[in-house]
């Protein structure tokens, strides 16, 4: 059974300095005083053009995100590899809805999708819908409002992105993950997503929708996407998350003045994300899963299944995933007992992935929390460290 507690192993990438570094960190962004702080110096620092390299670099930009560029991630990801940890690059640049900068994203995904096929230790490409159109745009296809000529022609011309790169996830055989957004333009990117897997997930699953489960409806939609693709002969890649955006889409809902599409507590969530695991490993005849939590319990449920299930532990169907910087007694203990085992790798300009750092600092915030079991871990294995040093202090003397 595997150990999600074995600090050895969890933290066997870093160096003692690096153990200190994120401990450091961690303990600094468990203070919400802190990170609004900085949230608002960091957001007057680029209102006024000002350095924030100094701050930002040294810090949560290095815990959490591999690089500037493809080329400067390599080394992350050479890194990850000694230890049979695949990463995942994630072009995270946020914001810039001109058509410039959509073509540039665009420009860039494709050369994520180019590098995986190169590079064995990057088994998937991955991208943001909202880095393609504009979320009003969005909105509006998803409600079902009559758009007007200049908008079907930007939905038409965000489709086109989209197939460009699905399409060249396909012929480099490179499977493509779609990221999640707010559920109130989620449903235009899911019609576009499931239109994408029947062009290009015939023979196995290429194209990967994201299913937010603290969203009420997610595990029947994932029950009817599934009769979906076997009535219309395709193959269903599900990527498995339980959401990103639980108070922003909770405060959306009280404004408008309609029911919140979140569950009412993590109890809930929990209970739909591992029926979605139980059913998905039900039907892995049909559908690919990728699981990506931080959540040992969700881990330890789908390790059961495939137990039970009789599968090798290293199925190409089924993947294990955790933020870069975030959760690696998950995945370095998930990989060296030889599961498939991906970290999410963000990478940018410093400036353009900020509004990323920010979400990240944000949600790690509570010592109960992420932060509080990253501190506890680095705790123990610092300990553990001191402990073999002084055995081995003794032994010389």
């Amino acid at each position: 059974m595997i150990d999600f507690q074995n600090t050895r192993i969890a933290f066997i990438s870093q160096s003692d300095k690096g153990i200190l570094r994120a401990k450091w960190l961690f303990r600094t962004i468990a203070s919400k005083s802190i990170v609004k702080a900085g949230k608002l110096l960091t957001n007057l620092a680029l209102l006024l053009h000002l350095p924030v390299a100094w701050l930002v670099k040294p810090t949560l930009y290095r815990q959490f995100v591999g690089g500037e560029s493809i080329t400067k991630c390599l080394p992350s990801v050479r890194q990850l590899e000694k230890y049979n940890v695949k990463a995942i690059l994630d072009y995270s640049v946020e914001g810039g809805h001109s058509t410039e900068a959509m073509q540039g994203t665009l420009e860039e995904t494709l050369e994520t999708v180019k590098n995986a096929a190169n590079d064995p230790n990057v088994p998937f490409a991955v991208f943001k819908p909202t880095a393609f159109a504009t979320t009003t745009l969005l909105e509006r296809a998803s409600t079902g409002a009559t758009l007007l000529v200049d908008e079907q022609k930007a939905l038409d011309q965000f489709r086109e992105r989209i197939n460009k790169l699905c399409k060249k996830a396909f012929e480099l055989d490179v499977p493509i993950l779609i990221d999640a957004e707010d559920v109130h333009f989620q449903a235009i990117i899911d019609k576009v997503a499931f239109e994408m897997m029947e062009l290009y997930n015939r023979k196995k699953a290429i194209v990967f929708n994201t299913y937010q489960m603290y969203c009420t409806d997610r595990l029947e939609k994932l029950q009817n996407d599934l009769y979906v693709a076997i009535k219309k002969d395709y193959f269903l890649g599900a990527k498995f998350v339980r959401g990103a955006y639980m108070e922003r889409e909770r405060l959306r809902a009280r404004q408008k003045g309609y029911p919140s599409p979140i569950h009412v507590d993590k109890a809930a969530t929990d209970r739909d994300y591992n029926a979605a695991l139980t059913f998905a490993m039900q039907h892995l005849d049909r559908i690919n899963i990728f699981n990506g939590t931080h959540n040992e319990e969700s881990c330890m449920h789908l390790i059961k299944l495939m137990n039970e299930t009789g599968l090798l532990i290293n199925d190409s169907r089924i993947w294990h995933s955790q933020l870069y910087g975030m959760s690696d007694h998950i995945s370095f203990n998930l990989a060296a007992e030889g599961y498939n085992v991906a970290k999410y790798m963000p990478y940018g300009p410093l400036r353009s992935v900020l509004p990323y750092l920010i979400r990240r600092a944000e949600e790690n915030t509570s010592l109960a929390g992420q932060t509080g079991r990253e501190l506890r871990l680095i705790d123990n294995e610092v300990k553990r460290r001191q402990g073999q040093k002084a055995v081995k202090s003794k032994s010389i003397s």
